[in-house]
C-alpha cells in the first residue's frame, strides 16, 4: 500500500481535528461570552424590575399617603362644617331665646297694659252712663219742676178766680 493513502487522510484529519478543536474553543468562549452577557442582561431586567417595582411600591405609598391626607383634610373640613352650622345654630337658638324672652315680656307688658286700659275704659264708660244719668235726672228734675209751677199758677189762679188763658211756659 502505498504510503499516502495513509498520510493523506492522516494529515486531512489531524487538519479537521485542529480546524474542530479550533471551532469548539471558539465556540465555548462565544457560549461563555453569550452567557455572560444573558446573564448580564438578566440581571439588568432584574435590577429593572427591582427599581420599576421600588418605584411602583413609592408611588403606591405616596398615592396612599395623598389619599389619606386628603381624607383627613375632608373629614377635618366636614367636622368645621358641622361645628360652625352647630355654633350657628345654637347662636340662632340663643338669639330667638332671648328674643322670645323679650316678647314674652313685651307680651306681658302689653297684656297688662290692655287690662288697664279696658279698666280705664269701662270707668269712663261708666262715669259717662252715670254722667249721662245725672243729665237725664236733671232734665226730669226740670220738667217735673216746670209741670209743678204750672200747676200752682193754674191752681192760684183758679182761686184767685181769673184765668190768664195761654201762659207762656216758664222755661
Amino acid at each position: 500500500m502505498n504510503k499516502t493513502t495513509y498520510i493523506l487522510p492522516l494529515v486531512l484529519t489531524i487538519g479537521f481535528i485542529g480546524l474542530y478543536y479550533n471551532y469548539t474553543i471558539g465556540a465555548k468562549k462565544e457560549r461563555v461570552q453569550t452567557k455572560i452577557v444573558a446573564e448580564a442582561a438578566a440581571q439588568e431586567t432584574l435590577l429593572k424590575k427591582q427599581e420599576a417595582e421600588r418605584m411602583a411600591k413609592a408611588d403606591s405609598d405616596k398615592r396612599i399617603a395623598e389619599r389619606l391626607a386628603e381624607e383627613k383634610k375632608k373629614e377635618a373640613d366636614k367636622l368645621a362644617k358641622w361645628e360652625a352650622a352647630s355654633k350657628a345654630i345654637a347662636d340662632d337658638t340663643a338669639s330667638y331665646l332671648a328674643q322670645t324672652a323679650k316678647s314674652e315680656n313685651e307680651f306681658k307688658a302689653l297684656t297688662a297694659r290692655l287690662a288697664a286700659v279696658r279698666v280705664e275704659k269701662d270707668l269712663a264708660t261708666q262715669a259717662r252712663f252715670d254722667f249721662d244719668l245725672e243729665i237725664e235726672k236733671a232734665l226730669i228734675a226740670k220738667r217735673t219742676s216746670e209741670l209743678e209751677i204750672q200747676r200752682l199758677v193754674e191752681m192760684i189762679a183758679r182761686k184767685g178766680g181769673t184765668t190768664l188763658g195761654n201762659m207762656a211756659t216758664i222755661p
